[in-house]
């Protein structure tokens, strides 16, 4: 029929048909050729009869959707031709007056264009619960010190509170990148046509109107071969999966025998197979390692993408799958982590001895010097001098002599063992931002007022 005389070849069709996984932009598709279609009226493309009869045709088409009765058939190349079959077979010959002024390419530019954007105010609403539950863990941990690490070191002590605040900004980041997606996809791509634009004199702002869209796409080939809105998603779910990732892998430090911080609540723990005794957090686990798979769609994207000529090729198709793979993983993974932290349990004590290592007090003396006048520099080498004195005689700092400290240290008068008061670590940190006690309320005020 039409141009071909031979059918295609079953491994090409193989190759060519999306319906298997397409078939997810069923409920955008049918949106906006309800849209389209009263925008056919409208500009008296279509009669009022047409229209009435295809959106009854729609409406039937959405209920066989949304009670998960629509068939696909053997022919269905896609969804978008799989619906416009389906409305056909309901309504008759006027199904086909549905895809006046629209190609296939446009119309899948936009079906696109309003999943991204919709999965990009789930991905916003998932990232404000996850906010709220480190905010209210925060809260109820205000005042717990544990070590923070550099190079997976004791460094100095932070309040747990302040910790986990960390991750609330990361994920206000998180929201931000979001947000930028919303704006990504506010131009509307239908109108067109395959590139060029439509033989009618279309109403593309009554259709951008119908379906929250801003405004329209300036240039016919731009519309049609524009997919940075689907790079703009995956690379904000890279980032999102990489904080979830940086999330789960501390848990899981936190979660061993050596620090005993945390313990994960048994419904996001899971036992082995032979050692009875095991607990193993693996939704921490698995968080930390679902990251690559996502930052891998972003470069799957770009590579489909890379030096592709205007305006519309069959590598655009190769969008999809990754896109969708990326928004399954990292809802989850937001869900997951929610949940996760909803339930987790801290170790006051443990966290507290740990972050009552004398040696962490070092920055604290070196301060002190600078107090009386001795360059930071030079600060840092004494008290350098003075650690390395207390681990070769086998000592914990407070264990030095008066003799030893002055010998050591003698601009500190007498007031080096006042120094290695943990309480006194962490409320030193008097910046803004910085782990004391008061800028941590600070903190906290300031993520309140951003959720509320």
């Amino acid at each position: 029929m039409g141009r071909f005389s031979d059918p295609q070849d079953p491994l090409f069709q193989a190759l060519n048909s999306s319906i298997s996984f397409d078939y997810r932009l069923a409920p955008y598709d049918i949106e906006q050729s309800l849209a389209h279609a009263r925008m056919l009226e409208r500009s008296r493309i279509i009669s009022a009869d047409d229209l009435a009869t295809i959106e009854r045709g729609l409406a039937e088409v959405r209920a066989e959707v949304d009670d998960d009765r629509f068939r696909v058939e053997r022919g269905d190349e896609d969804v978008h031709m799989a619906i416009e079959r389906r409305l056909t077979e309901i309504v008759g010959p006027v199904g086909g007056k549905l895809h006046t002024a629209r190609s296939r390419n446009d119309q899948v530019a936009t079906d696109v264009a309003m999943l991204v954007r919709a999965h990009s105010l789930t991905a916003k609403e998932l990232l404000l619960d996850l906010m709220r539950t480190l905010a209210d863990l925060a809260e109820r941990h205000l005042d717990w010190p544990l070590p923070g690490y550099t190079h997976m070191q004791r460094a100095q002590p932070v309040y747990l509170s302040h910790h986990l605040l960390a991750y609330f900004w990361k994920f206000r980041r998180d929201l931000q990148r979001f947000n930028f997606c919303l704006t990504a996809t506010d131009d509307l791509p239908l109108g067109a046509g395959a590139l060029a634009g439509v033989n009618f004199d279309t109403s593309r702002m009554f259709v951008a109107q119908e379906l929250g869209f801003s405004g329209i796409a300036e240039n016919s080939l731009d519309a049609v071969s524009n997919r940075d809105f689907v790079l703009d998603y995956l690379a904000a779910a890279a980032t999102c999966a990489t904080h979830l990732s940086q999330l789960g892998g501390e848990l899981v430090l936190w979660s061993t025998e050596e620090f005993g911080f945390c313990e994960v609540e048994d419904a996001f723990a899971s036992g082995s197979s032979l050692m009875p005794q095991k607990k193993n957090p693996d939704a921490a686990e698995l968080l930390r390692a679902k990251a690559p798979r996502v930052v891998a769609k972003l470069v799957h994207v770009h590579g489909a993408l890379h030096g592709l000529p205007l305006t519309y090729n069959k590598d655009l198709q190769e969008d999809k799958e990754p896109l969708f793979d990326a928004i399954d993983t990292v809802e989850l993974g937001l869900r997951v982590a929610t949940g996760m932290l909803g339930g987790i349990r801290f170790d006051r004590e443990r966290m507290a001895a740990a972050a009552g290592d004398e040696l962490i007090a070092a920055t604290d003396v070196a301060d002190a010097l600078v107090r009386r006048g001795v360059p930071f520099r030079e600060a840092h080498g004494i008290v350098g001098t003075l650690v390395r004195t207390a681990v070769d005689r086998g000592k914990r700092l407070s264990e030095l002599s008066d003799d030893e400290v002055r010998e050591l240290v003698p601009q500190l008068d007498g007031s080096f063992h006042e120094l290695l008061d943990p309480a006194a670590w962490l409320e030193s940190k008097v910046s803004e931002g910085g782990t004391a006690l008061a800028r941590v309320r600070e903190q906290l005020a300031q993520a309140r007022q951003l959720l509320a």
